[in-house]
């Protein structure tokens, strides 16, 4: 048991340590570029590329999804009752407790201990966070800028939805993809995720901690009630196996760093929220042994 954990999260941790040391080192890190990279090039090749490949059933794709939305509809709606009782913004906390960190995290996670089935659920549920994000999300944190239809104009222009939609397609007609095709997506795609995880770590580096206690408190109810959440939602859909744990792993992710990203462009606090993203994570680092001795 502990040769299968630590096979599964050192190759997370050991990545993460090494963008954790560029960024401490102070070497330049172009943090914008490898966003777009990885947002506009890596990633929905690798959607793509995983789609066409793996032998999921379209219908188990269907339950992770749905079981996503379900999980992130109710933390959205138990978090607005929160953060009214607590008389905070609203558009400040909210998306960091909506908004998992399954894509950076996840992704990976979930590869390194179901392969690529594993992946392929995880990016079931990535693509529902994705949607959410670009829609429900900017609708939340960009209350002062422009109406819904230019932000439907943003939503329009994330290389990734019509990726998710080009995989989709592959994944009910079965269709296989020209080798050249293939091989081209599985390279591109290739950068993705270690792209990801050492812009995790670097972005870790640089955030600073000032809000302690609210970012403990927040990280506790973002990581235990998506898990808590995960688990009444899997037993209600009956979810087993594999489908069952890609979910309650997603569900259980830290505060993702796009939340950041969000509060810094539309000037929400992002002192505050880089605080949260940055202790989410180490809590998280720290209960996932305990999640996969539990579920593996």
């Amino acid at each position: 048991m502990l040769s299968e954990l630590f096979a599964i999260l050192a190759p997370m941790m050991i990545t993460v340590g090494a963008g954790y040391i560029w960024g401490r080192t102070g070497t330049p890190f172009p943090s914008d570029f490898i966003s777009r990279i990885v947002m506009n090039i890596g990633t929905p090749c690798l959607i793509i590329s995983v789609m066409a490949k793996v032998e999921v059933q379209p219908e188990v794709m269907g339950q992770v999804a749905l079981a996503t939305a379900i999980i992130m509809t109710a933390m959205g709606l138990c978090s607005w009752a929160l953060l009214r009782w607590m008389k905070l913004d609203v558009a400040t906390y909210l998306p960091p407790l909506v908004f998992p960190n399954n894509g950076n995290m996840g992704l990976p996670l979930c590869m390194f201990a179901y392969g690529q089935t594993g992946l392929a659920l995880a990016l079931g549920s990535f693509m529902v966070m994705m949607v959410a994000t670009f829609t429900v999300g900017l609708l939340i944190v960009a209350t002062s800028e422009g109406g819904l239809l230019k932000r439907m104009e943003s939503i329009a222009k994330q290389p990734v939805m019509y990726a998710m939609l080009v995989a989709v397609i592959l994944l009910v007609t079965d269709t296989e993809l020209p080798r050249w095709i293939s091989n081209t997506l599985d390279l591109l795609g290739g950068i993705a995720l270690p792209l990801m995880i050492i812009a995790l770590g670097v972005s870790l580096a640089t955030l600073k901690i000032n809000f302690w206690k609210r970012s403990l408190f927040f990280s506790v109810v973002r990581i235990g009630g998506g898990l808590l959440l995960g688990f009444i939602v899997c037993e209600l859909m009956g979810l087993t196996g594999v489908t069952r744990n890609v979910v309650l792993l997603q569900s259980a992710m830290p505060i993702a760093v796009f939340n950041y990203l969000l509060a810094l462009r539309y000037g929400h606090k992002p002192e505050e929220v880089a605080a949260m993203v940055l202790v989410s994570t180490l809590v998280a680092f720290i209960g996932l042994p305990f999640l996969f001795m539990a579920i593996l």
